[in-house]
């Protein structure tokens, strides 16, 4: 029997056939859940399972006594200490049970100091760095009584198109779990502190793969790819200790999430042993009906309540009718035990029944001077330098003038980026307001587009006429926040409006052109490219972003953040990831005519038969792991521990990285392998390890990884497996370069391979 069925029958008679909270079990957590279960009423119990936005039970007094009357067992973006405490306090000394509240919010980057959206802070590589940014968002939010945030998000994306890939870690699986469980640790910290916030893993699972990138769209993704990419991530947050998953909008194959059995209850529940809650997205089980998976709000609560959601958010089929469908017999009490069990799991675990209602973080916290540090250095961190002609970069403070112009230069909300409810556009210091502090008359502000999207040329002449008198341009490029972020998806990923066309007018002046680029997701800016000497890719930065870029402009830090996506040509060129498969015609740019070369009357067989494009070629724009500095490293002496590994051994693979600039930076050191033939087949690389060191000028670092042959796991579509065979290795700065070699992995029985465990 198939490892994975054997976990089913058991994992199906644990979750459907008895509770979970043993009444005979020591867990003091546990005992309490048990003790609380034997007192509720039915009703109280599918309270619990409830939560609402804030005004849907009318006035203070109504909300109030729905509290006490256990109807609800967590709000919705309650705003303000105050309210927050007194509702807490009704909920803890009113009630019959005393049993708390959770208090939800989106705190995504940041409460009110903002850090870089997740796709610019996963530029950083730095996952310690995420985990001390979202400490403190915890510590401001926890401070208004917030104490459950839905982040982070993880969902593995390869469509820029995709509004949330602002959300989002990028592309590659390692690198987003490692962000993931980073996250998670940030922002729960210490349970036991005042300042824990529980984290919400989402969206579970494979929201990212939504077709044509766009919103709660239908997604396709076949079981190996599944468990290869998309499921890694959660398992790493729940490995760390998320207290919440949340069922994402998509349907998976053809089911709605908020009611597939196979993720919620096989995966989630039996194969990973997960015991915290999980709760539905914003209204997901009802518009199981609009999917086309129930009738009505009766028989989405059936679904959702047997795949083992535990909380609805926001709508209220569980509460209209899960009374009624135990009455039939469709469903169990025993069932409803397992939820509310779950929900009170995780306020027992945030110690919510203990702490003093009114004991939340001095609101002093918010916006401190630490926390701008930490801002300033993640935004620092975040940019990548994409592009440094001829060393236009790092510019002299002591410059006679500088052009400052674009629509970004001084948007205070827009740098902020997306999802950000409580962070003010009048907390940011933008770049205007930063150069203008270093350099005073000596910059020449024109913001030449009113907004990134403004299409009007009336101050063309006014900013072309600043870069004239100045002696180098500084363009702030990009686009609002409001064009990343759910629901706003795009199918055209170039610079809206007509900053091109600007930034082709200020390209006319023969000044040295510098483009820094503000945006929510990777845009197809070849074109802008080819006209910059420099190019600094700065995401949205968050509050800081003025300072930060100066920082960077200026050469006080030199860029160290890598590409966490791969950056496409153009929006016809997606999907490109760089762990993509070989095809039976692999195709290289030897192989390309491209379509302006093509003589006419050519033959219909005359230009070959590979994979590509004849427009796009075969390369992206710029690939996965990419990022300049202002120094240059040199990659020597690739060495193996050994060219043999078996399949329960590892290897080391090192290299020596050598600083051969003139600046002391951060370098991002990347592992890499391909396993060259297996039984199912397998991507052209997968990224496997890194590790960012600072080297000073002349410095050489021997950087190490151990390569474990559980590293080369993967599931090939019946289980997951080891297989012995030919591998590269690779250790370099990208994707797609490096320090080249091979090793064999060898079965320790011979002709046979041997399944790896589960993951």
């Amino acid at each position: 029997m198939k490892i994975r069925a054997l976990l089913l029958i058991i994992g199906t008679w644990l979750v459907t056939g008895c509770s979970t909270t043993l009444t005979d079990n020591p867990d003091p957590v546990e005992q309490k859940i048990n003790s609380l279960l034997s007192e509720m009423t039915l009703d109280e119990k599918i309270g619990q399972m409830q939560q609402v936005n804030d005004g849907f039970f009318g006035d203070e007094e109504a909300t109030k006594q729905a509290i006490r009357d256990g109807k609800v067992g967590s709000f919705l973006n309650i705003v303000g200490a105050e309210r927050a405490a007194e509702f807490q306090r009704v909920a803890l000394e009113e009630s019959k049970h005393g049993i708390p509240l959770l208090f939800g919010r989106d705190v995504i980057h940041g409460y009110r100091t903002i850090f870089p959206i997740p796709l610019g802070m996963a530029s950083s590589w730095e996952p310690e760095l995420a985990e001390k940014a979202m400490r403190i968002a915890a510590v401001e939010a926890s401070s208004m009584g917030i104490n459950w945030t839905f982040a982070p998000m993880m969902d593995v994306t390869w469509d820029p198109r995709w509004g949330r890939i602002a959300e989002s870690c990028g592309e590659d699986p390692l690198l987003t779990s490692e962000f993931a469980a980073a996250m998670v640790k940030g922002f729960q910290g210490d349970l036991g502190d005042p300042t824990a916030v529980a984290a919400c893993a989402k969206h579970f699972v494979g929201y990212g793969m939504s077709e044509a990138g766009r919103d709660y769209n239908t997604t396709y993704i076949p079981e190996p790819l599944l468990r290869n990419v998309h499921l890694k991530p959660f398992k790493a947050a729940a490995d760390a200790g998320a207290l919440t998953f949340m069922s994402a909008f998509n349907d998976l194959n053809g089911v709605p999430t908020s009611g597939n059995e196979f993720t919620l209850k096989q995966i989630l529940r039996n194969e990973w042993n997960y015991n915290g809650m999980v709760v539905s997205d914003w209204g997901s089980i009802e518009e199981m009906i609009n999917h086309g998976f129930a009738a009505d709000k009766k028989q989405a609560a059936e679904i959702a309540a047997k795949a083992g959601v535990d909380m609805e958010m926001a709508t209220t089929c569980y509460a209209d009718n899960l009374k009624t469908l135990i009455d039939e017999g469709v469903i169990t009490e025993d069932m409803i035990d397992t939820y509310v069990g779950n929900i009170l799991r995780v306020k027992l675990k945030l110690g919510l029944f203990e702490k003093a209602y009114d004991n939340h973080v001095s609101t002093d916290t918010i916006l401190a001077p630490s926390h701008l540090a930490v801002s300033r250095e993640a935004a620092r961190k975040s940019m990548v330098l994409l592009k440094n002609n001829n060393n236009t970069l790092p510019i002299s403070k002591n410059i006679h003038s500088l052009a400052v112009i674009g629509p970004l230069a001084d948007a205070a909300r827009d740098q902020l980026g997306t999802w950000i409810f409580d962070g003010q556009g009048e907390d940011s210091t933008t770049p205007k307001q930063a150069f203008g502090e270093i350099l005073g008359s000596r910059m020449n502000y024109v913001p030449g587009l009113e907004y990134s999207r403004d299409k009007s040329t009336k101050a063309f002449a006014k900013a072309v006429a600043a870069a004239k008198r100045s002696d180098a341009i500084l363009f702030f490029a990009g686009e609002e926040s409001i064009l990343s972020g759910e629901a706003n998806a795009r199918g055209i990923i170039d610079l809206p409006g007509v900053q091109t066309e600007l930034i082709t007018e200020l390209r006319k002046t023969g000044k040295p052109l510098i483009l820094v680029v503000m945006a929510g997701r990777p845009l197809a800016i070849g074109a802008e490219m080819e006209m910059a000497d420099a190019v600094l890719y700065a995401w949205h930065p968050g509050t800081m972003a003025g300072p930060a870029v100066a920082d960077l402009i200026f050469g006080d830090y030199s860029p160290s953040g890598k590409l966490p996506v791969t950056f496409v040509k153009g929006a016809g060129q997606i999907p490109f990831y760089y762990y993509r498969k070989n095809t039976g015609r692999p195709a290289t740019e030897d192989d390309v005519t491209y379509i302006d070369d093509i003589p006419r009357n050519s033959k219909q067989l005359s230009l070959g038969f590979k994979s590509m494009h004849i427009d796009y070629g075969v390369t992206p724009l710029l690939p996965f792991g990419f990022g300049l500095s202002y120094t240059e490293f040199e990659y020597e002496n690739l060495k193996l521990s050994s060219r043999e590994m078996a399949t329960n051994g590892s290897i080391t693979v090192s290299a020596d990285i050598k600083n051969i600039g003139n600046y002391e930076t951060e370098e991002i050191v990347q592992l890499y392998v391909h396993d060259k033939v297996g039984s199912i087949t397998r991507p052209i690389k997968e990224l496997k390890g890194f590790e960012k060191i600072n080297l000073k000028p002349g410095d050489v670092k021997t950087v190490s990884f151990e390569l474990k042959a559980e590293d080369l796991q993967f599931f090939n579509g019946d289980d997951f497996v080891i297989e012995p065979g030919d591998f590269d290795v690779w250790i370099g700065p990208n994707s797609d370069e490096g320090l080249h070699s091979t090793f064999v992995l060898k079965s320790l029985v011979s002709g046979k391979n041997l399944p790896g465990s589960t993951f």
